[in-house]
């Protein structure tokens, strides 16, 4: 009789750090009854706008590789929800307006280990990120320039962009949420300046 053989399967190390130890230290810190009250991550979108370059097709092709290499994932073209004539934008017409990439998942806790652990250290003068979160406890992290992060090669960062990236958190409000990305190892900067 043969043996079926599992494959082994793949686990981002702050996923198995924050199933065995994050959860319960939250709990216990927060004071929660439940464990099912703890705020886990549920996505994070890493996103650029084209603004005044959105006719520029070697903008838009930079901005697509920088995205889909960072995050290994293809990135989805976005066009305008709302006609602005000032902009002289008309909704869902014309060149996209930006690009974006949703992760969940081992991708998302990958990005996430990366950019704290590797991105963030390159940044020159660093404090640490700002304290603000939206009413749900979701939090948005604004990126001014992509070669922090070294799977760009020289020639990749010459056009300078920036990226937006917003952490979706589920059963969080401003004080969960800090409390998980804190733990995950995000640098808030220090009450009252450096």
């Amino acid at each position: 009789m043969a043996e079926s053989k599992k494959a082994a399967v793949y686990t981002p190390r702050l996923k198995a750090l924050y199933k065995s130890t994050y959860t319960k230290e939250l709990q216990a810190e927060l004071k929660l009854e439940n464990v099912h009250q703890v705020p886990s991550l549920e996505k994070i979108v890493v996103s650029v706008g084209t603004g005044k370059t959105k006719d520029d097709k070697r903008m838009l092709e930079t901005v697509k590789n920088t995205l889909t290499r960072v995050t290994g994932q293809a990135p989805v073209e976005r066009l305008a929800k709302k006609s602005i004539a000032t902009f002289k934008i008309r909704q869902g017409m014309g060149a996209p307006v930006g690009v974006t990439v949703t992760l969940r998942g081992a991708r998302m806790y990958e990005f996430l280990d990366r950019l704290v652990n590797i991105a963030m250290p390159r940044v020159r003068d660093f404090h640490g990120v700002g304290v603000k979160f939206d009413r749900g406890g979701n939090y948005n992290l604004g990126i001014t320039d992509q070669s922090i992060f070294p799977e760009l090669t020289f020639e990749e960062t010459q056009v300078v962009h920036g990226m937006q990236v917003t952490f979706t958190i589920k059963n969080g409000d401003k004080v969960k949420s800090r409390a998980l990305l804190e733990k995950f190892g995000l640098p808030f900067e220090k009450e009252g300046g450096r």
